[in-house]
């Protein structure tokens, strides 16, 4: 028995069936529930390295790989034309599953064609009773595309038509590998040799993430996949293709190959359906192993406990349920609606705050509201040594960011000369440096995880809009927006969203805390009332705030004014700046 280059511990054996042999490698403990990795087009079972260690070491499944017929190690049929059937697919399957699973049904997992072939294996009668769920990445059922085509044809509305144009478009390269002999030539050739490199420049896969061993032969013999199966079952899609297990959906946003309008009519045929959304291109199984294994673990996890819906329903639960979000300042206002927001959508979070009992209470509510683990730590944003420490802390205990929010910030108003040194170290410390640790100590993890992600700053409205009286809170918003934005651009290559918020009068406590410089004590809590009364009269709540920073992750934006006098004021930095300085000019009622 050998061991597969990039499956280290795994164990083989061979699979007859069909004229052909297929090469299994296992891992973990045959006990647990099994899971069954399908590869895609022209990949190998090894493609599926990273999320198949994730899924038996971290998550504790036996997990199983085949290489299609064909592929990798095992066999191709001969001849080729008509060898490569969904049938005799789904024959393959079989055989793999009763040799690995004979007395369980099993979990399986399909990316790209294998995804194609998965939905036949849960669309068949055959099958029934032999699959307890199914993960589809990338990969369409065929006769659900054939309805979906079927549907646009007959009802050509304008929308429609674009839906079918575009992914006629995304489509090119199955035109192509349908004409004879010319995909085998350029596998065998030229484009074989260039694919790894490929990949890495245009989907970002790691440069030593990809098999090649076998590629030329993998992708010639890969071709009869599209050319057996495509035409005939679009043209005459089955009427009853409905799957008889629960299904998860996940969809890369930056698929070049697949629309996402493709699955908008899947509810009809999927009675126990789960969508995830994940901000990434097409070749996620190397990308983005360990969202990947989280949602899989997840998913076979509730199946297993007769619970195949996912546990969060919230609004934003197909993009962040399971991952790993931080906030600071998460103890009240911005902070604490911004923890309850992702953990309604079913995220992991970390409530961080320096006041540990309203840390641990935003903890606790987040649990009651929807995410599936919460936990409160204590931590000074301005102290470098207590981030370095709450950073290790996290990294050790729970794991890679998937998103972070640097909310934590105090108020100071006062002119420019009744601010003192210290006043300015305060502010400078907590709304800046505290922003800067969150980025260098916890995006620097994301980055060489080298899985995306994403990094939220709140700035403020002040960051673009002057005041003479808060030169000091205005320029440390000011300095946060334009951190944002030379961090986007530098981690933009590494799939690394960074988004500077900046809200307007939002209706919480930093106006009843904000210190005012040159007035006495009697005066400065006079000047928190009315600034609070103010606020409170505007009434724009915090859950308005955290909502826009779901939706500006969601859709990796930059830069986010939140209310409309935020929103309004930018339109003026812009276009007239001259009306903002003469705004700035007039002396506020503080």
């Amino acid at each position: 028995m050998t061991t597969p280059s990039m499956l280290k511990g795994a164990r083989e054996r061979w699979v007859r069936t069909g004229g052909v042999e297929l090469c299994v490698a296992e891992l973990g403990d045959p006990e647990q529930p099994t899971v069954v990795l399908v590869h895609g087009y022209p990949d190998s079972k090894e493609v599926w390295s990273e999320v198949a260690a994730r899924l038996a070491d971290r998550c504790g499944f036996h997990v199983v790989l085949y290489d299609v017929r064909g592929h990798g190690r095992s066999t191709a049929p001969q001849p080729l034309r008509g060898g490569f059937t969904l049938a005799k697919l789904t024959d393959d399957f079989l055989a793999v599953v009763d040799t690995v699973s004979p007395n369980h049904p099993v979990h399986v997992v399909g990316h790209d064609w294998g995804s194609v072939q998965s939905w036949e294996f849960v669309t068949v009668g055959r099958t029934e009773g032999r699959i307890a769920s199914f993960t589809s990445m990338s990969g369409p059922s065929l006769d659900h595309f054939g309805h979906w085509i079927n549907a646009r044809m007959k009802r050509p509305t304008p929308r429609r038509v674009g839906q079918l144009l575009g992914q006629g478009a995304k489509s090119w390269y199955v035109y192509l590998l349908h004409t004879p002999a010319l995909p085998e030539l350029a596998w065998r050739g030229p484009l074989g040799k260039r694919w790894p490199k490929i990949l890495q420049r245009v989907e970002k896969v790691p440069g030593d993430g990809y098999p090649t061993a076998s590629l030329p032969s993998d992708a010639a013999h890969g071709a009869w996949l599209y050319r057996d199966n495509v035409r005939a079952r679009l043209r005459r899609p089955r009427p009853d293709a409905y799957a008889h297990a629960p299904v998860q959906l996940i969809t890369p946003q930056g698929d070049a190959f697949l629309s996402e309008r493709l699955y908008d009519d899947l509810d009809q045929w999927v009675p126990r359906l789960t969508r995830r959304t994940l901000p990434a291109k097409h070749w996620i199984p190397r990308t983005r192993p360990d969202q990947l294994a989280a949602w899989i673990e997840e998913f076979v996890t509730a199946v297993e406990g007769g619970r195949p819906e996912p546990a969060a329903t919230g609004r934003h639960a197909e993009r962040f349920g399971g991952q790993l979000v931080l906030v600071t300042g998460a103890g009240s206002g911005i902070g604490r609606a911004t923890a309850f927001a992702f953990a309604e959508a079913g995220a992991r979070v970390v409530a961080v705050d320096r006041d540990a009992e309203a840390a641990t209470r935003t903890a606790e509510l987040s649990r009651l509201i929807g995410a599936p683990e919460a936990w409160a730590e204590t931590a000074d944003v301005s102290d470098e040594q207590a981030m370095e420490k709450l950073a290790e802390k996290v990294h050790r205990a729970y794991g890679v960011l998937d998103v972070l929010v640097n909310n934590a910030g105090i108020g100071l108003s006062g002119s420019f000369f009744t601010t003192t040194t210290d006043d300015w170290r305060k502010v400078l410390d907590v709304n800046l440096w505290g922003v800067i640790h969150g980025c260098r100590l916890f995006g620097a993890r994301m980055a060489e995880r080298g899985q995306g992600g994403h990094i939220v700053n709140i700035a403020s409205a002040a960051a673009y809009q002057p005041s003479r009286a808060l030169p000091a809170y205005s320029t440390s918003k000011a300095a946060v927006l334009m951190l944002s934005e030379c961090l986007r651009a530098e981690l933009a290559s590494q799939d690394i969203g960074v988004t500077a918020i900046c809200p307007g009068l939002v209706n919480t406590n930093i106006t009843s805390t904000a210190r005012f410089t040159g007035v006495d004590e009697t005066e400065e809590r006079r000047r928190q009332k009315h600034s609070a009364r103010l606020y409170s009269l505007r009434n724009y709540p915090p859950e308005k705030v955290a909502g826009a920073i779901l939706d500006a992750v969601t859709h990796n934006r930059a830069v986010v004014p939140v209310t409309p006098e935020a929103r309004g004021a930018h339109l003026l930095s812009r276009f007239m700046p001259g009306v903002l300085r003469g705004i700035a000019r007039v002396n506020p009622k503080l």
